[in-house]
């Protein structure tokens, strides 16, 4: 049996983008990829619009905390996805690197929130079905 694929996701804060990513990749793989997020300057607190968001979707953030960008982190997983945190994340060969160009919520309503978590999900989606997909079978 092959070991779990692992995901870090990386923004500013790890207060919005980044925790929502990870929420939805806890959430969507059922504990079959390991998951962790991280942040370049992490924040105090998780966004509160990002938790309302996230709470629309059943999915409850509001304990999560940010957390530092470690070496640690990007060494310990195949995927880190990174979401504006420019050069600041360490770059070990053998690595998959995506940058999710995506908007920051920092300072915005749940209403302008709603959109950005859509497109993380649409994109968490996308990444599940292929980190969990058998060769010759689609992933479920």
């Amino acid at each position: 049996m092959t070991p779990k694929p692992s995901v870090l996701f990386v923004c500013i804060h790890n207060a919005g983008r980044s925790q929502m990513a990870a929420a939805y990749l806890t959430h969507l793989s059922r504990g079959r990829i390991e998951v962790r997020s991280a942040g370049s300057e992490p924040a105090d607190q998780v966004n509160p619009a990002a938790v309302a968001a996230m709470a629309e979707e059943g999915i409850d953030i509001a304990a999560e905390t940010p957390k530092v960008l470690t070496t640690e982190a990007v060494q310990d997983s195949d995927v880190v996805i990174t979401m504006g945190c420019g050069d600041t994340c360490p770059f070990f060969p053998g690595k998959r690197y995506e940058d999710w160009v995506l908007e920051d919520p920092a300072g915005k309503g749940v209403e302008a929130v709603r959109p950005i978590r859509d497109e993380i999900r649409s994109r968490v989606e996308a990444l599940v079905a292929e980190l969990l997909a058998t060769p010759g079978r689609p992933a479920r």
